[in-house]
């Protein structure tokens, strides 16, 4: 009989946590249609940035890509799927939403900067994200074959076909980007 209530506290527990995930939750919002060249990208993310004082800043996210550069979306979620962060653009306009609040930016590098303390290249992200180059900028096929370098990033493909994307910026204060595509629209 002492299980019981172990049990039943458990069970409040549970409920409650997940009632607090749902406050914080965003409200759906539909993707924006897609136009011919445009992508729908879904899966895990995760940033790291060394920090001045040895510590790493950044986390994990699942997250859903869609549109392209100049008109898009980036949707980020809990491990249990709450959505707790939507970033759409276009051009001149960037908004970040939150469960707490919205703000404006005037660019996506303005937002990434803010958010993790340096400009990730999100016009990048969607041709990285697809295992190519990004055409706006020049890039180099790295000596061994599993990738390339651009705009100071180096993108290791060489796990590309298992749906995994590794990107790096060494330069002061390094960044990393890990992406795990788990859907293609």
């Amino acid at each position: 009989m002492s299980k019981k209530p172990w049990r039943s506290s458990r069970w409040l527990a549970i409920c409650w946590a997940l009632c607090l995930t749902a406050c914080a939750n965003l409200p759906p919002k539909p993707a924006p249609m897609l136009s011919e060249g445009d992508v729908r990208l879904s899966g895990r993310l995760s940033v790291q940035v060394a920090g001045s004082s040895g510590r790493a800043s950044g986390g994990n996210a699942g997250f859903e890509l869609s549109g392209n550069p100049k008109v898009g979306q980036l949707e980020l979620s809990t491990p249990l799927g709450s959505l707790v962060a939507r970033a759409s653009w276009r051009e001149g306009d960037v908004l970040l939403q939150t469960p707490d609040s919205e703000r404006n930016y005037a660019d996506l590098d303005e937002l990434t900067r803010e958010l993790l303390g340096e400009a990730i290249p999100v016009a990048a992200l969607f041709d990285w994200l697809r295992g190519q180059a990004w055409p706006q900028a020049p890039s180099h096929a790295l000596p061994d074959g599993s990738g390339f370098e651009q705009l100071g990033w180096r993108i290791d493909l060489s796990k590309h076909k298992e749906g995994l994307i590794l990107a790096q910026r060494p330069s002061e204060p390094a960044v990393t980007l890990r992406a795990r595509i788990e859907s293609t629209h």
